[in-house]
């Protein structure tokens, strides 16, 4: 196709200069028929077939082609047929002859004759959207997946987003009790796409089963919800009517470059000061800012904001002989009195409690590692002090980082008492079980450096410290001080020693 130039510069040769329209083709190179062509349009005309195309070799298989290409729509999105596919289809199960280009190009044209068209809708105010999307960051010095839920209200255009280490029911629903925190109020309804965390099953007529904890959730704070079309991906993008939906919005403004922090808390603080800033955004089309188009949403909201939901997953599990109760594939430890006992578990995003009947027995941080074991060594102290020969080789231990006048007490235990002292030093450990580890580490220094190398007078030593009370050791029970004979003086004994001055 012909420049605008050139077109341009032939009709200034032959309608200005006045030069034949012969003379213009030998000038610029061209047919005398382009010539008078450009003397009818001042700009290039636009290719119009005036007769579809005639695929001789094709045609007669363009209906195999329809029929796959429609039947694709109910498969999975990556296990749909791709036009090389269809020609090596149309060639080994139909006899087809001709190339895979006329197949390329058919195929083109009917995805985009079938694609999907969308109504602009308008978003009354009240009302959310909801979602997860991954980002690659360095959490704690440590590349991981990073999975964000992300809460947006259409009419305002407001957003919520907050990390998680994993997609889990809990950080779903860790999430709306930060959005509602965040927004002071709960949406009139939210839309989902067909999680597994909220959907059980999807029935017919555009039904839902609700999963046990979504509606715990929904129960909770009574919104109402909404879902996407299933097999169609998030329907968000039509309803929302925007270019940019809220995952890819939130991804690239929030998290580019790769975020590096050292760990989640600081990772959402960084989140929820660019949800903050974001409020001040004037978008294209609107008149106000969104923080000032947030009001009209926040007054269609129900208030008040109900106590927060326990934002946690509850599983009932058991206390196995080492201790131990297994949760998403790893192991904590309770209690050793707990042994062999039905538990509940209750797994929040960052922590692990279990409890035995209305009792907590054990706090863990939540790991999200495979076939990991956590152990508080506190939990088997009680068992080691029985069983004290285990103490070089208990797991629990093993990690225990003390502070080294814990070593020397140890030392110094098993070099005067023997078998004895070890299991003296597993009471002075024991100790940490009612008190904090700074205070029972400063009364083992204490009981050193007087020479006082006992359970008992470190016990002293603690609560003294606690209490705020000198220390009253009754040293005469601690048989290996150095002993001293300190005699009476007698009146007598004066007056030999200034009768010998005297003289």
């Amino acid at each position: 196709m012909k420049t605008v130039e050139l077109y341009a510069r032939v009709r200034h040769a032959v309608l200005i200069e006045g030069i034949s329209e012969r003379a213009a083709a030998d000038r610029f190179g061209i047919n005398a028929r382009t010539v008078s062509k450009m003397l009818k349009f001042s700009v290039p005309p636009g290719y119009v077939r005036r007769k579809p195309p005639f695929r001789p070799k094709l045609d007669e298989f363009s209906g195999v082609i329809d029929a796959i290409l429609a039947s694709d729509k109910d498969q999975p999105k990556k296990q749909r047929h791709t036009s090389k596919r269809i020609f090596e289809r149309l060639r080994d199960e139909h006899g087809f002859t001709g190339k895979i280009t006329i197949v390329k190009d058919y195929v083109a044209g009917w995805r985009q004759r079938t694609q999907e068209m969308f109504v602009p809708l308008v978003h009354p105010p009240g009302h959310a959207q909801a979602d997860f999307g991954e980002a690659i960051g360095v959490i704690g010095g440590v590349e991981c997946k990073i999975h964000f839920f992300a809460m947006d209200l259409p009419h305002s255009d407001a957003i919520f987003v907050v990390g998680y280490p994993a997609e889990t029911t809990e950080a779903f629903c860790d999430g709306h009790v930060r959005a509602f925190a965040f927004f002071d109020g709960v949406p009139q309804s939210i839309l989902y796409d067909n999680t597994k965390i909220a959907v059980a099953r999807i029935l017919g007529d555009g039904k839902r089963q609700r999963t046990r904890v979504f509606s715990e959730l929904q129960s909770h704070y009574l919104f109402t919800d909404r879902f996407g079309r299933p097999g169609k991906g998030n329907d968000k993008g039509n309803d929302k009517g925007k270019v940019e939906g809220l995952v890819g919005y939130a991804r690239r403004n929030f998290l580019v470059p790769i975020p590096v922090f050292a760990d989640f808390e600081a990772l959402n603080g960084h989140l929820l000061e660019g949800c903050r800033k974001r409020l001040t955004d004037r978008l294209r089309g609107h008149d106000g800012t969104i923080g000032e188009r947030l009001q009209h949403d926040l007054a269609a909201f129900q208030k008040p904001l109900p106590a927060p939901y326990d934002a946690c997953d509850k599983q009932p599990g058991s206390v196995n002989s080492l201790s131990l109760v297994r949760y998403r594939l790893n192991d904590y430890s309770v209690p050793t009195a707990f042994g062999h006992q039905k538990v509940l578990v209750r797994g929040y995003v960052h922590e692990v409690i279990i409890a035995c009947g209305a009792n907590v027995i054990a706090r863990h941080s939540r790991s999200y590692a495979r076939e990991d074991f956590v152990f508080n060594p506190l939990h088997y102290l009680a068992l080691i002090e029985q069983k004290t020969n285990a103490l070089d080789q208990a797991a629990p231990l093993a990690d225990w980082k003390l502070p080294e006048e814990f070593a020397t007490l140890r030392r110094l235990l098993e070099a005067r008492m023997g078998k004895s002292g070890k299991r003296e030093f597993v009471q002075v450990l024991r100790l940490m079980e009612v008190f904090k580890i700074d205070d029972v580490a400063a009364a083992v220094r204490d009981a050193i450096t007087r020479g006082a190398v006992g359970f008992d007078a470190v016990k002293h030593l603690v609560l003294c410290r606690i209490e705020r009370r000198p220390p009253r050791l009754d040293m005469t029970i601690y048989p290996y001080l150095p002993k001293a004979t300190v005699a009476t003086t007698s009146a007598r004994s004066y007056m030999d020693l200034l009768a010998g001055v005297a003289a």
